[in-house]
């Protein structure tokens, strides 16, 4: 039997484990982290089933002590800290290794890459091909054509095959150059110094025209200019980094190969430990490779073969649209796109009975909501083609499962919550084949733990038919007026440079008004204006720094200043919109629905959110956007005071609710209650304090952070604030216990049982809990709001399907909807759109809707 030994580095592959799963999502009931040893534990079992080894070891680090410390005692000394959620999952890793049968090694003294590259060349002796899996590129050096590296390109599921072609490929280099390479290059994550001035193309140059480091070190002194001088003065450091980057191959370590020899896993440990880690879902998915059986284990997965033979699995949209109609039930579909535009599709409709279609056209069932499809990000291409009847979507489901997350890729979903298969990325067509399969598996899995959690329903009624109705916004776009952003954009480059004339002669010479540096001079040194926050550069000079200034001394140069970047921001914010128009003469915006953790809607190519509305040049801007051929406005419609509102139903405060019904100035009324006066004997002074306030405390505003915006001490500050939880003891009582129950169970809610999860809560450190006591407060608030307005657009769109009206809603900005209108429309869709916005959720602190008409956008504002 030839051999096969796989080789993995525990502690490099377990550490990435830990960065790419979210800590939030893999924790026990008492509060142990297990998202490392679920992460390593996957990609363990995807290793084993796709490589299959016949002889497996592990390796691990004992500790940062090692004989490159003590040679150079500043190795790696600028590395974190490990974290403690990550160090508590350690013995558990060991117990996992263990119960799947493989052998594991730590020496003391010695890296874990060093135990490999030891057990490596000994198996290359011996004849037996080697895979070593490891994220530390030391590792490269060990490559030939016995030796394979796995390296991880993304998270621990997506390894890069480093061959000696490979490297050859991506640095120029055989990888017996490799450590001198990387010698010469430095790893600041090793705290090994580069060569000053020096880069890897600079460093991958010089070994290849020299052979070796020996031979640039003997040639030194011919190498020419400011880079070769760096050379000759970085020699000892170079030297030193050779020294330390080289790998020890003879370990002193007691094996053979034969006793790496891997027979199964033992289910008898296995099944334990994954009781205590709480991975139910991991041990069903896994039993087809939990076998104490080297034949089932060998075996190659049904999937795999059919991408591999899959040019007997490629159709014509004839073909499947032929086979989608004799199909009862969902089936999986998968997509790619090239410039925004459809490619090819994989359907899949059982593990095995998978198909590839290249072409963009589909069929009828595309927009049949009979015809049920499992997708991942169906509003991606729905934008695009439209797709309706979606079942069930992967991402959203993801995202409701933890809306922090940063990644929702389809592959990092399968890592979490899949069957223990990988997707394979080596070929666009086998990634579309096994994506598609993916998704099959993933549907019941995500539904079980939707419906735990308390939010399929969120998912079912609310995202995944906002995600059909954002595609179709989408699609519209809406129309601008090209000459209009042309001409505001040639006002506000002329007042840009109009301001950099004037704030030349206010200082008495030119300089670049765009330079910090320079900036510090004229400012600090030739017009000796007072110092403002120190920094490593010198001093600050962002817009907020040069407002203290302005405010503190009135000098003109500032005021230029200020202006300058005023209008350069407007100019840059018209740029973006003009380069966004499409050839249909509209902008069609990318609308986020799973980027914030809120549950509020982004907006993207370009960000519409980002209007500047404060200032009147700003609202010039949306003059640009006007109603398209065919439709003689816009109506637009908003929510007042939507938050205030939601913070008076969460909180059922007496007097907040009794503002509200009052009909009077909210704010106004609120600050007669806190003062003590007259609601009539109000001032705007004491107005703005209350508003800021309560606003503000929703927010976690701390007495120092409303003293900075009311400009007063912070002492005042906190008197105001403990006048205003005198008096509103409701609001008061509401934000500590909605911070206390967060603390107990891990998340808050929104109205609508959407979770936000905020493990910080419990964090040691006491900045990050800060922050996360600041998230409680804020997210039941801003979230509900965003449910809010998401409930509202869908009863808008089945009004106006069902009363079989022509206008159609555009935008969605913040607590504000945009409708383009038909002629003879006007007052029908204003009543419905009022109407069904103010009926979105019955809130004790009635929802209030104002609304407008108008030509233009900024001319439909109210």
């Amino acid at each position: 039997m030839n051999k096969r030994l796989l080789l993995i580095d525990g502690h490099s592959m377990a550490y990435r484990a830990f960065h790419a799963l979210p800590i939030e999502n893999f924790r026990t009931a008492s509060g142990q982290h297990t998202n490392a040893i679920y992460g390593f534990a996957t990609m363990l079992l995807a290793l084993l089933a796709s490589e299959k080894p016949t002889h497996v070891a592990v390796a691990f680090d004992v500790s940062r002590k090692t004989f490159r410390s003590e040679i150079f005692p500043q190795y790696k000394a600028k590395r974190v800290a490990t974290p403690d959620e990550f160090r508590s999952q350690m013995s558990y890793l060991h117990e996992l290794v263990t119960a799947f049968g493989i052998s594991s090694f730590e020496i003391e003294g010695y890296e874990a890459d060093d135990i490999l590259g030891t057990i490596a060349k000994r198996a290359e002796r011996e004849g037996a091909e080697v895979l070593i899996c490891t994220g530390d590129r030391d590792s490269f050096q060990l490559i030939n054509e016995q030796t394979t590296v796995l390296y991880p390109k993304r998270g621990v599921s997506d390894l890069a095959r480093m061959t000696p072609d490979a490297v050859v490929e991506k640095y120029g280099m055989t990888p017996a150059q490799y450590p001198d390479f990387a010698a010469l290059r430095g790893d600041p994550s090793d705290n090994l110094p580069s060569v000053p001035g020096v880069g890897e193309k600079t460093a991958a140059k010089w070994i290849v025209e020299y052979g070796s480091l020996k031979e640039l070190i003997a040639h030194a002194d011919k190498v020419a200019g400011r880079v070769g001088q760096s050379l000759r003065d970085s020699m000892d450091h170079i030297i030193l980094n050779s020294e330390l980057t080289q790998l020890v191959c003879d370990v002193p370590i007691d094996f053979t190969i034969d006793k790496l020899a891997w027979v199964g896993v033992d289910q008898q440990k296995t099944n334990p430990l994954f009781e205590i880690l709480e991975f139910k879902t991991l041990k069903e998915r896994m039993k087809p490779i939990l076998l104490k059986s080297e034949t089932a284990l060998r075996s190659e997965p049904e999937f795999m073969l059919f991408a591999e033979e899959m040019s007997e699995g490629v159709l014509t949209p004839t073909e499947i649209d032929t086979k989608i109609a004799q199909h009862t039930g969902a089936f999986a579909l998968s997509y790619s796109l090239v410039d925004e535009k459809l490619h090819r599709y994989a359907v899949a409709f059982s593990p095995t009975d998978i198909f590839l279609v290249h072409s963009s056209k589909m069929g009828d069932w595309a927009t049949n909501y009979e015809v049920k499809k499992i997708m991942h990000d169906a509003k991606a291409l729905s934008r695009i083609n439209p797709v309706v009847g979606v079942d069930f979507d992967t991402s959203l489901a993801a995202y409701l499962l933890n809306p922090g997350t940063r990644s929702l890729e389809l592959t990092d979903i399968q890592e979490r919550w899949g069957d223990g298969s990988a997707i394979n990325t080596s070929t666009p067509e086998q990634e579309l084949l096994t994506s598609a399969r993916a998704l099959l598996s993933l549907r019941d899995p995500l539904t079980k733990e939707l419906e735990v959690r308390g939010v399929f329903d969120l998912y079912k009624s609310m995202e995944l038919p906002i995600a059909e109705l954002l595609a179709q916004m989408e699609r519209v776009g809406v129309a601008v007026n090209k000459k209009e952003l042309e001409k505001l954009r040639g006002f506000f480059e002329g007042e840009v440079s109009r301001e950099t004339k004037l704030a030349h002669e206010s200082a008495g010479r030119e300089f670049n008004v765009g330079s910090p540096k320079q900036l510090q001079v004229v400012l600090f040194d030739e017009l000796k204006l007072p110092k403002t926050k120190k920094i490593k550069t010198g001093y600050t000079t962002d817009a907020e720094s040069l407002d203290w200034l302005h405010q503190k001394t009135g000098h003109p140069l500032l005021t230029h200043l200020l202006r300058i970047r005023e209008t350069k921001k407007l100019s840059t914010t018209v740029d973006g919109l003009i380069c966004e128009i499409a050839p249909d003469g509209r902008i069609h915006t990318h609308f986020g629905q799973s980027v914030t953790a809120t549950g509020r809607l982004s907006s993207i190519g370009p960000n519409l959110q980002n209007i500047p509305v404060r200032t009147e040049e700003g609202r010039t801007i949306r003059n640009a956007f006007i109603a398209g051929k065919g439709y003689v406005g816009l109506l637009t419609a908003d929510y007042s005071q939507i938050e205030m509102r939601i913070m008076a139903h969460l909180s059922n405060d007496e007097k907040l609710l009794a503002a509200f019904e009052s009909g009077e100035d909210l704010h106004a009324t609120i600050a007669s209650v806190i003062f003590g006066v007259k609601p009539q004997d109000v001032d705007s002074e004491m107005r703005r304090q209350i508003k800021a306030m309560s606003y503000g405390l929703a927010y976690g505003l701390s007495s120092y952070g409303l003293s900075a915006q009311l400009d007063i001490t912070p002492v005042e500050a906190q008197g105001l604030m403990d006048t205003y939880f005198q008096r509103f003891g409701g609001i008061r009582d509401y934000l500590k216990t909605v911070v206390d129950e967060a603390r107990k169970v891990g998340y808050t809610e929104t109205i609508m049982g959407r979770r936000r999860y905020l493990p910080d809560l419990m964090s040691d450190n006491r900045q990050r809990r800060e922050v996360a006591e600041r998230m409680a407060l804020n997210a039941p608030i801003q979230g509900s709001a965003a449910d809010v307005i998401k409930l509202a657009m869908l009863q808008v769109q089945r009004a106006i399907d069902s009363e079989k009206m022509k206008s159609r809603l555009l935008l969605q900005i913040h607590d504000e909807l945009i409708v383009e209108v038909v002629a003879g429309e006007e007052e029908h869709i204003t009543i419905l759109v009022k109407r069904e916005m103010g009926a979105a959720y019955p809130l004790r602190a009635p929802l209030n809707v104002s609304a407008g008409l108008g030509l233009t956008w900024n001319e439909a504002a109210h």
